[in-house]
């Protein structure tokens, strides 16, 4: 089960994942998970996933499972249709964006354009 916002959808997996990490975090303010696209990487652009305390007026925000997603006005384009998973498996643990509008994808999986 995930759910979607405008942009952006959070499997149920890493809405839980995401709600561990803030519970170990403790922190004095609410803390939302940003997601951005930035420049860098080997095919151009690269994603980034953080906690943040501050949320702007031109922010697309989503709740998933009592997490806020965050997705700032100029990585909102890039993120249209992903998807923020978690894996955790044999082969591959941690989160993953799915985003059918990559381009073009590097090998370590972290670029896209």
């Amino acid at each position: 089960m995930e759910t979607t916002t405008t942009n952006i959808a959070m499997t149920d997996t890493a809405a839980a994942k995401v709600k561990q990490l803030l519970e170990r975090e403790a922190a004095e303010t609410p803390l939302a998970l940003r997601v951005a696209v930035q420049p860098g990487g080997c095919s151009g652009l690269r994603y980034a996933l953080y906690f943040d305390d501050e949320i702007k007026d031109t922010d697309v925000v989503g709740e998933f499972g009592g997490v806020k997603l965050v997705v700032d006005k100029m990585s909102a384009p890039y993120l249209k249709g992903a998807k923020v998973d978690y894996l955790d498996s044999l082969q591959q643990s941690g989160f993953t964006i799915d985003n059918p509008s990559a381009q073009s994808t590097c090998a370590c999986g972290d670029s896209f354009h």
